[in-house]
């Protein structure tokens, strides 16, 4: 029996403030470029820093993560305030999307 030991590298995208429909657009551009642009396995959403998101953001992260399954990588969120994640949990997508409570649990899961 063999066994490979894979280093995976992981790209942190980090948002930050508003992510509503005045910039949704702006911020799925930059969000399909980290997943497009980075040839690292994984793609980590750290939303730490973002106060608030309507559906025109939340849609821009779902086509993010589509495209990131598209490319068979990886496409995870952390640190979501519980302002924001109340709209995950009212859309049920805290069922699809991989939620972590910081970068911290994330990485756990690589070990």
């Amino acid at each position: 029996m063999n066994s490979t030991v894979l280093h995976r590298e992981i790209t942190a995208f980090q948002p930050k403030g508003y992510v509503s429909a005045a910039n949704a657009e702006e911020f799925l551009g930059e969000l399909t470029d980290a997943v497009k642009n980075q040839s690292d396995s994984i793609l980590l959403v750290d939303m730490g820093e973002i106060e608030f998101m309507d559906s025109a953001g939340l849609m821009a992260l779902i086509k993010g993560f589509r495209l990131a399954q598209s490319l068979n990588r990886r496409f995870s969120i952390c640190s979501v305030a519980p302002s924001v994640r109340i709209v995950f949990e009212l859309t049920q997508l805290d069922n699809v999307f991989e939620i972590f409570d910081s970068q911290e649990d994330f990485q756990a899961t690589l070990a």
